[in-house]
């Protein structure tokens, strides 16, 4: 079938945004498979909004703290069109069903829980709510952000769906720091999943961002500019596998740990107290939080100088002083912040042994780092290896968890956009 959309001007637009047409198959078949499932595809737009790499600040952003992100080359795409309904009608690859949604009824549905349904019901609520514009549109989405893989899949369509909201109902005009607080409204309330919102802002802002959320309502996000091709290391991700099934009362714990903490200073978050007033309590914690509420708290509230350290390395080309950063904060998640497994099922650590097994190839080479990344618990662990060295260790870790386990991204300046719009 020869594609109805896909002009030289899309073509152009896809150059931009990927840096070669790769992946102009992708288009064409939402484009064919639109056209199968609606009809004409007549005024079809096209949009794009990647996963995320947590570089720094693992589970900070909850209690208010800093975070260091990128956009990366991975993402969810989708093709969708006005439908002049009051409805919503999405297909997603993968699904054999299309998820419907009649925006008369915008209610919270428990039977809806942890579903692409929820999102979508409530970003459309909470557009609504804050005075923004929904209208029905017809949509096929495709995602090759790994899931379960630490790269923020569920974000990247949460916030796919705001950015369609904006582009065809506001005129684009609302800021994708707003496109990825809706987004992390929708995945807390509606989902069910208490995440932070490191993830929805990382795919909205794109590039490698800090940002500081002392004031959660309006984070401040900072643009770093650093050309990571030209540093000589590849960013790697090892998909370890692991069940991820029963993980929510894990994730869960980390943020009301931490609070348990902030608690007794009289505080809401850990945001708001110093270290040495952590430490000088530590007797009475022990006996009022317990220990690993104690030890995830000196996490935080190391893990948010060491943001604003990688982000001074990276700002002065101080690459190896990242990489020894990088290493700090994957000791800290994995000795303080302990999400590199589920005590429920200790048996099970694809974490803790990949970090294991990367550490013993870094240390043979003399070169890299790692750590945990995302969530934790099951998934994906972080690393940077040299480029001269890279082939070795994706042959080295595909003998332990497989062919087709080991990722190698790069890192993309674009956030979440319509890619008709690209200029």
């Amino acid at each position: 079938m020869t594609p109805e959309i896909i002009t030289n001007t899309l073509q152009s637009s896809l150059i931009k945004l990927y840096g070669d047409d790769t992946h102009t198959n992708r288009y064409e078949n939402i484009e064919s498979e639109f056209k199968l499932r609606f009809g004409s595809t007549e005024n079809l737009l096209f949009f794009s909004a990647p996963g995320r790499t947590e570089l720094c600040g693992n589970h900070t952003d909850h209690n208010h703290g800093k975070v260091l992100a990128a956009s990366i080359n991975l993402d969810t795409i989708g093709a969708a069109k006005r439908n002049n309904k009051n409805i919503i009608r999405l297909y997603s690859e993968g699904y054999k069903d299309k998820f419907e949604i009649d925006l008369s009824d915008l209610e919270i549905k428990s039977e809806e829980k942890e579903s692409t349904t929820a999102l979508i019901r409530g970003i459309a609520y909470y557009f609504k709510e804050r005075g923004y514009n929904i209208g029905g549109f017809d949509s096929v989405i495709e995602s090759n952000v790994l899931v379960g893989s630490g790269l923020s899949s569920s974000a990247s369509v949460e916030i796919l769906i705001g950015t369609i909201f904006n582009c065809m109902f506001n005129k684009g005009e609302i800021s994708p720091v707003d496109i990825a607080k809706i987004g992390q409204l929708a995945e807390n309330e509606y989902f069910g999943k208490p995440c932070g919102l490191m993830d929805q802002m990382a795919s909205a802002v794109g590039g490698i961002i800090s940002i500081d959320f002392k004031e959660p309502k309006n984070p401040v996000v900072e643009k770093i500019e650093f050309d990571f091709d030209k540093s000589g290391y590849n960013l790697i991700v090892v998909d370890t596998g692991g069940n991820h099934a029963d993980l929510t009362n894990d994730y869960a714990s980390i943020p009301n740990e931490m609070k348990s903490i902030a608690d007794h200073f009289g505080v809401s978050v850990l945001r708001d107290i110093e270290k040495d007033q952590l430490m000088s309590e530590v007797n009475v914690l022990r006996q009022k939080t317990g220990d690993r509420a104690i030890l995830r708290a000196i996490h935080f509230l190391d893990e948010n100088v060491r943001v604003d350290e990688i982000k001074q390395s990276l700002k002065k080309n101080n690459f190896n002083r990242f990489l020894e950063l990088i290493d700090e904060s994957g000791n800290s998640s994995a000795m303080f912040l302990q999400n590199c497994y589920t005590i429920l099922n200790h048996t099970e650590q694809g974490i803790s042994l990949a970090l294991a097994l990367t550490k013993t190839f870094i240390k043979e080479h003399n070169s890299g780092a790692c750590r945990v990344h995302g969530g934790g618990f099951a998934g994906t662990i972080q690393a940077f290896i040299p480029d001269e060295l890279t082939e070795e260790y994706v042959e080295y870790m595909n003998r332990f968890f497989g062919n087709g386990t080991v990722e190698i991204l790069s890192i993309r300046n674009h956030g979440s956009i319509c890619v008709n719009n690209l200029s």
